[in-house]
């Protein structure tokens, strides 16, 4: 898979769970894709103070472009 097909991959994942984060005021981006296995991600909104983002990295984030993308071995939040 090239890096563009596994970027366009990662942000299908994304969208997937955007709509969730939004509900609660946050967002999610896609950073960049170190050495096509680590996925750098930046929460946004709401994310960025809530005491239960490194959960919802791991849980939702990190599950649903696995899903997608199961190269990612993966996903870590960068700050803004």
């Amino acid at each position: 898979m090239t890096t563009e097909e596994l970027t366009s991959k990662v942000q299908e994942a994304l969208q997937e769970i955007r709509p969730f984060l939004q509900n609660d005021g946050g967002d999610i981006r896609l950073i960049s894709i170190d050495d096509d296995k680590i996925a750098n991600v930046q929460l946004l909104g709401a994310c960025v103070g809530c005491s239960i983002n490194q959960m919802t990295l791991k849980m939702g984030v990190e599950m649903t472009i696995k899903k997608h993308a199961p190269q990612i071995e993966k996903v870590v939040s960068v700050s803004p």
